[in-house]
């Protein structure tokens, strides 16, 4: 059985998306130019998640997309053949607040990936970035403008983020190093 420490339970993920949507709500000037778009996989949920989430607190709908960055990026040769998943930006991206939501931030890499992969979709008046967990060793210059829980951790440990419309439960766990080998 792998071990792990539990970073944040069902409960402490739902108060840190409401948190996360307060906050994406407040620094948002107009919420009809909002717009969410989830990153394959587990960035989609969450992107739903939090549009409901809007939607509760300031009874706004904003249009929530989904991206895939397969094609996108710069490790392909490493990570083997994947199946691409759907990119759904079904509308127009112009002008728009968007939100890239993901995770887990990491190196950075698969965001910067997002990013050129928005560019075949229109241009976002700007391009802000929101996490469940950053754990830190960017190898680019991108840091997301919207974070749920910063975890320190050491390159050779991996965070793992559950959520109930993919895994069954909601949950995010640390796998320390001993654990991955």
């Amino acid at each position: 059985m792998t071990s792990f420490v539990e970073l944040l339970s069902a409960e402490d993920m739902r108060r840190t998306l409401n948190r996360l949507a307060s906050e994406i709500v407040e620094r948002t000037s107009a919420l009809d130019q909002l717009a969410l778009v989830g990153i394959h996989t587990r960035g989609v949920p969450l992107a739903y998640l939090l549009a409901e989430q809007i939607k509760q607190l300031e009874n706004q709908a904003v249009a929530v997309g989904t991206l895939d960055i397969t094609f996108y990026r710069d490790d392909l040769d490493s990570i083997g053949i994947r199946t691409p998943e759907r990119t759904e930006i079904e509308f127009d991206l112009s002008g728009k607040t968007l939100v890239l939501v993901d995770d887990v931030i990491y190196s950075g890499r698969t965001i910067r990936a997002a990013m050129n992969a928005v560019n075949d979709y229109g241009r976002p008046e700007m391009i802000q970035l929101a996490v469940l967990v950053d754990r830190g060793h960017r190898q680019v210059p991108i840091h997301p403008d919207f974070v749920g829980k910063v975890v320190p951790t050491a390159r050779d440990e991996a965070v793992k983020v559950f959520i109930a419309a993919i895994d069954g439960y909601d949950a995010v766990h640390l796998i320390p190093r001993d654990a991955n080998h």
